[in-house]
């Protein structure tokens, strides 16, 4: 079995970009300005932290890892002083609400993909991954439309196979900023793009690189070597096995029925744009 073809690696694929909507969708950036957070990134730290109520700069960095530790600081803690983790959470469940119902094709039943999925969620471990955790926590109306139980599900999903892949990138000896980097090397994100949204200096993204090489893991010109692809491959190995509970929950048909559930919707939202290609998380079109 390669990397890619592993039962929680295609899930992941296919499910994803319902998480991402909320990085994407203007619906999302209103109801955080609309709170009082200032600026896209407060609002993408505060929200997705707000589960674990009013976390510092340290602890996000921790869980976040790609990110650099000055860019979180501009974030955290002020967000706090302009809104509570309770009111960050509520706006943004309601501003993805509207969004995929915007987004989504008009016929679209997430009834049966939203059952499958918290099924699968409940089957996580949550030892060792807070992000996920914290999210699972959260509860919705029981009159949630099922588009939103998908969502929510999606995102229990995703920060737990998300803790996941910190684990196993720390246990190869990588930290966030040499992940990121190595990542990028893999094509499938732009490295660039990569440093700048992190937050990362070109200083400090130089000074990894130079240890990188140093390790014999990419080559002069920002490559992946033999050794490198095999780290990464090694990572990817380690982050699938360790985000298997969901896909043993499930079972083999029900993982196949959720995938053929959701595959065609994240493709519609690669199709109208509503997720750019390539992006920053490293998902493609399913």
């Amino acid at each position: 079995m390669t990397v890619d073809s592993h039962p929680a690696r295609r899930l992941w694929t296919a499910v994803e970009p319902l998480h991402a909507v909320v990085y994407f969708a203007p619906e999302v950036a209103d109801a955080a300005a609309a709170v009082g957070l200032k600026g896209w990134y407060m609002s993408y730290f505060a929200g997705r932290a707000a589960p674990l109520g009013a976390v510092g700069p340290e602890a996000v960095t921790a869980m976040f890892f790609g990110f650099a530790p000055a860019k979180v600081s501009r974030a955290l803690p002020d967000a706090w002083d302009f809104a509570t983790p309770r009111a960050v959470l509520a706006s943004r469940l309601e501003a993805v609400d509207r969004a995929l119902a915007r987004a989504l094709p008009e016929d679209a039943d997430l009834t049966r993909l939203a059952t499958l999925l918290e099924h699968a969620a409940g089957g996580c471990d949550f030892g060792a991954r807070p992000l996920a955790a914290g999210w699972s926590g959260v509860r919705l109306p029981d009159d949630a439309h099922p588009r939103l139980r998908a969502w929510l599900a999606a995102t229990v999903l995703r920060e737990h196979r998300g803790d996941g892949h910190v684990l196993a990138s720390v246990d190869h000896g990588l930290d966030g900023l040499q992940a990121s980097i190595t990542h990028s090397a893999t094509g499938l994100t732009d490295g660039q793009r990569v440093q700048i949204s992190r937050g990362w200096t070109e200083k400090q993204w130089e000074r990894a690189l130079v240890d990188l090489i140093g390790r014999g893991v990419v080559d002069t010109d920002g490559n992946l070597t033999e050794s490198g692809i095999a780290l990464r491959t090694a990572v990817e190995e380690a982050t699938n096995r360790l985000a298997s509970a969901p896909v043993r929950t499930l079972g083999e048909y029900a993982v196949e029925e959720a995938i053929a559930l959701a595959a065609p919707l994240s493709r519609h939202l690669f199709d109208t744009s509503e997720i750019p290609l390539p992006n920053p998380i490293g998902v493609g079109r399913p």
